[in-house]
Order: C-alpha cells, then structure tokens, then sequence
C-alpha cells in the first residue's frame, strides 16, 4: 500500500513493539477505546466545521470524515457487542492533550496546528492498524485492513488543507510537532490506549 509507506515516512518513528504486546494482551481495552477516539475523530470533524464556516474545502472534507468516523464507531460497536465487550468510558490518553498544548492561538495559525495534529493522529492510527494486523484474528484483522485506507485518506486531507491554507511554508510547524509526537510515542505510559506510549513496567 503505497499511502502506507508515505505515512511511516510521515510518522517520526515506529510504534515500538512493546505497545504492540500490550495491544494483544489488551485487545478488550483496545476496542474500546478504538471506539472512543472514533467518536472523538467525528467530533473533531464537526468541531472544525462549526469553527470554520467559510472554509468550503474544510467544510467538505470534514463532512465526510466525521461520516466516515462515526461509521467506523458503529462498526467496532458491533465487533464489541458480538464479544460481549461492554462499551464504557476511559479515560484519555495523553498523546492529543500533549500535541493540542501546543496550538497557537492567533489565526490563521491554530487552523494549521490543529489541521498538522489531525494528519499526525490520523497517521499514526494507520501505522497502528498495520502493525496489529498481522497478529490479530481473522475478523479483526479483516475489520482493521479495512480501516487502512480512509484513515490514510483522512492524514492526507488534513495535510492537504494545512498546506491551503497556511500563509506560509508548513513544514517548520510539521517537524516540530514531529519531535513532540516522538516523545508521546516512544515514552512511558502508566496505562495503556490505542494512542498511548509505551506501557510501563509493574
């Protein structure tokens, strides 16, 4: 898969295999909070929609994401209810509090950090998905292959608007939340999430 490769291009590092191990150890509080940050996807979508309301490009996309999102939630719900999982409320992690601290507050800025932060989650989600994918059951594995292509779509997106509307080169602002998404992925985490860091050692 071509985009694949553009995103572990993207992505400062890999996700270390310890998280990966925890994920399989942890696959029930994986779905989740899978579930959870579809939501949360959605509702970040429909957020910048309200926020940007003369940005048809934006409005556009973001239309469609946040469909997009929500569908994928119905989905895991699904998956969730088929196991006998209960659906129920996590706390998060702090990978998109530790990127979003770091939004500017002067537009046009915010716009681009927060269109940067998005092309970050969404491509670090694809680069979980895929490295899962190998070790899971078939149905999840299925479901998670699935996923791989609209979320590599929606990282390009939001790249894709960051670059329209930034008055200026983006790529500074690109490796600098570079930096701050390595740390929040190759560090310690005192428990595990779908986008947390590497899980501690009890």
């Amino acid at each position: 898969m071509e985009a694949l490769h553009e995103i572990n291009e993207f992505l400062p590092c890999e996700t270390p295999d310890e998280w990966v191990k925890a994920a399989l150890e942890n696959l029930e509080l994986l779905l989740i909070d899978h579930a959870q940050c579809e939501k949360k996807a959605a509702s970040t979508a429909m957020s910048m929609m309200y926020r940007y309301v003369d940005r048809y490009d934006l409005l556009g996309k973001m239309s469609k994401l946040a469909r997009e999102e929500l569908v994928h939630f119905d989905q895991v719900l699904k998956i969730m209810k088929n196991r006998n999982i209960d659906y129920r409320h996590l706390t998060a992690a702090r990978y998109a509090s530790g990127l979003h601290k770091h939004i500017r507050k002067q537009e046009p800025h915010q716009l681009i950090d927060k269109l940067i932060i998005g092309a970050y989650v969404e491509a670090r989600s694809c680069e979980r998905f895929a490295k899962l994918i190998p070790y899971l059951d078939t149905e999840l594995a299925k479901f998670y292959e699935s996923l791989l292509k609209s979320e590599a779509r929606h990282y390009q997106d939001y790249l894709t608007l960051a670059e329209q509307y930034a008055e200026e080169d983006i790529q500074p602002r690109v490796a600098f939340f570079s930096e701050i998404e390595k740390e929040l992925i190759e560090s310690e985490d005192s428990e595990f999430r779908f986008h947390s860091g590497v899980p501690m050692i009890n």
